[in-house]
């Protein structure tokens, strides 16, 4: 077969790159639909309704959850026990239940016959109410995309804004002050806003309830946070005549219950990689690699882009050496996503504009790397990131290399652009710093506009041997990574440098292996059905 694309890549290559890491993907996808997790369990109480924390701040899904580990185990799900003990004891609802259970005063049991099948019954219910719930909040936001049957109100016609979007991130650590910052955003030419989790909170294994104003580096990531958010960003939305996409994390030990949250509350983008929670979390990698099939069913059915961490890598490990690791992870992602469910147009793989501007011809590798990541998954909306790890505190070197990285974005046709901070490392931007960032990249862009078009490597010139290089070094390591199993490449540092085993870190105790008889009805309706079939004309309230 010939050659395709501006690289001439050899489709061969390409088709053989994907074939190993499908391969390699397999037995982390077989662990992961033979395992569960405590927060699996838990996003499905939370699908159900269940919200609320007791005086100290502990979530009653975890005081539910806990209590039938404790006395049966989770072998089997909760959805079994929990509505076993509904359907048979004075319980009005499962926060009654779950008060009670926190007291002590709940025998758990795992039922059998026909009690058995009165609590799935009950259990699938409860499950397909939160479930319709998610593909309502999918259709609302299509109805506003397109600006139909009850979309949004004039002055706008519901017009998607066109790619690259510029992106732009609020962490005040206060979502009454995030909210005024990432209106303003928006009226600055922001087309998608991430609201940035306070540090640390993907260690909790539990997900903090309500508003929240003591946030460190970041603004916790609670349902309540999320519907003043979108309901913010729903406000100038209408107000501009545009749609204001807003981000989140779902990422760390509560990654499958703050999915859910999302998925409820309509937010557009998830930060979801499990990679970047292993390697710079320190969180177990079985543990967090099953939480992130199940979160990425539910974003899929939610209608929900990812981002993917690849960028990260780039901080810890150098740009030009390990950018066929890069490669390596968007690929697995890539088979991850599909297997889950995600379309094409949901994977928001990740890659970063991170080589020492020192180097020799850095500006013509950035362009041979991210014109590569374009070619190689050209329906998959790219994010791209800033330069961050060589911003030297020289505000004007950083402006120049900040307006550089937005001209790689225009040239190789990038889909999302995170703005630059000429600031960057030295404080917590200001809004004045801000300014100035949307302004280079509005510049740039406006500049450009179509010049992806125009912009055509030389065959067989520099940056067409480079990106056949890094592929060529990517199909070299996943025939390793194949081989040896992800969990060992994890072992010996190959994203990222950082080594992590896999049964160390964090969370590894939430992890249960599937009994026979397993059941959680919201996997069984993830695994069964289309989770883009779904309107919400035929889903009733």
């Amino acid at each position: 077969m010939a050659p395709q694309g501006k690289l001439d890549l050899d489709p061969e290559v390409v088709r053989a790159a994907r074939g190993l890491a499908a391969r390699a993907a397999e037995p982390i996808i077989r662990m992961a639909r033979t395992h569960t997790t405590v927060s699996v369990e838990r996003a499905l109480l939370r699908l159900a309704g269940m919200s609320g924390a007791d005086d100290g701040g502990r979530p009653w899904v975890n005081h539910l959850a806990d209590a039938v580990r404790d006395q049966v185990g989770l072998e089997h799900g909760v959805a079994l026990p929990v509505w076993d003990a509904l359907l048979n004891g004075p319980y009005g609802d499962l926060g009654e239940l779950a008060r009670a259970a926190a007291r002590g005063r709940v025998r758990f049991r795992l039922p059998a016959g026909a009690d058995a099948g009165h609590a799935a019954d009950a259990a699938r219910q409860a499950a397909r109410t939160g479930m319709n719930r998610i593909d309502r909040r999918r259709a609302e936001r299509d109805r506003m995309l397109t600006g139909g049957a009850g979309g949004r109100p004039s002055p706008g016609t519901g017009a998607d804004p066109a790619q690259p979007w510029i992106y732009l991130i609020v962490a005040t650590g206060d979502i009454y002050e995030d909210i005024p910052q990432a209106q303003a955003a928006a009226r600055e030419g922001a087309d998608v806003v991430a609201v940035i989790r306070s540090t640390g909170q993907s260690l909790l294994d539990f997900v903090p309830e309500g508003a929240t104003r003591e946030g460190y580096a970041g603004t916790y990531a609670t349902q309540e946070n999320f519907r003043l958010m979108r309901a913010a960003l729903d406000d100038v939305s209408r107000e501009l005549g545009r749609y204001v996409r807003l981000t989140n994390y779902a990422s760390g030990l509560c990654m499958p219950e703050i999915a859910t949250l999302a998925g409820l509350e309509r937010l557009d983008m998830m930060l979801n990689d499990c990679m970047y929670g292993i390697i710079f979390r320190d969180i177990n990698p079985r543990r967090t690699f099953i939480d992130q099939r199940f979160s990425r069913q539910i974003h899929a059915r939610a209608g929900i882009m990812i981002n993917t961490g690849e960028d990260n890598y780039l901080t810890t490990a150098d740009a030009v050496d390990a950018a066929h690791t890069v490669i390596v992870s968007q690929l697995l992602n890539e088979r991850f996503g599909h297997e889950a469910g995600l379309a094409d147009a949901q994977l928001g793989l990740g890659h970063a504009f991170e080589i020492n501007p020192a180097v020799p011809e850095s500006f013509r590798l950035e362009l041979a790397h991210a014109q590569l990541v374009r070619e190689l998954f050209p329906g998959a909306p790219l994010k791209y990131m800033p330069p961050t790890k060589h911003m030297t505190g020289n505000i004007f070197a950083g402006y120049l290399l900040d307006a550089f990285f937005n001209l790689a974005g225009v040239m190789t046709g990038q889909s999302i652009i995170l703005i630059g901070m000429m600031t960057e490392g030295i404080h917590t931007p200001w809004l004045s710093d801000r300014d100035l960032a949307l302004e280079n990249v509005r510049y740039v862009r406006d500049a450009c506009g179509s010049l992806a078009e125009d912009f055509v490597p030389r065959p067989d010139g520099f940056i067409v041997q480079r990106a056949r290089q890094v592929l060529a070094e990517s199909v070299e390591l996943l025939e390793r990574v194949e081989g040896d199993g992800l969990l060992t490449a994890i072992a010996e540092g190959t994203f990222g440098i950082t080594r992590r085993p896999p049964d160390g870190g964090k969370g590894l105790d939430g992890v249960v292996e599937r009994a026979d008889g397993y059941l959680n009805p919201a996997i069984e309706i993830l695994d069964t059905e289309d989770p883009h079939a779904a309107h919400a004309e035929e889903v009733p309230a």
